[in-house]
């Protein structure tokens, strides 16, 4: 029985799945829009909503808080800063919901996964969008 038992594994280690998570939420913060597959937008979308929440505050504690979230090395520091500076008072009287996913109808061509887009909800079409499968 699965009772009690959140998440999905991704057919990862746990070291892997988080690594994964970090670096789609990076990517989603970075570029606004991402395509990856239906799954992991839904396992990544609390993990990123988590960090939007925590930039609608700018406090040094937040700040810290979201590096260590995003991982301590220079690019995790770089979209931090941008999540804080652009994201966050972008959603600042937004309660909730920051991300959407779209389904896409076209399966991905090697091993027939299902794909998504997975981006902001402000995102304006005409900004960079980036592809991550």
């Amino acid at each position: 029985m699965r009772h009690r038992v959140a998440g999905r594994k991704l057919n990862r280690s746990p070291e892997h799945r988080k690594r994964l998570l970090q670096n789609m939420a990076m990517q989603l913060i970075k570029h606004g829009r991402i395509v990856t597959t239906v799954e992991k937008a839904k396992e990544t979308r609390p993990y990123a909503e988590k960090l939007i929440t925590l930039a609608k505050n700018k406090t040094l504690a937040n700040v810290r808080r979201a590096v260590t979230l995003l991982g301590s090395h220079q690019e995790a520091k770089d979209v931090a800063r941008h999540l804080f500076d652009n994201i966050g008072p972008m959603f600042k009287d937004r309660p909730g919901g920051y991300t959407r996913i779209l389904r896409l109808s076209e399966r991905r061509l090697g091993d027939g996964g299902s794909k998504a887009v997975f981006e902001l909800v402000n995102f304006a079409p005409g900004e960079d969008a980036s592809e991550d499968t």
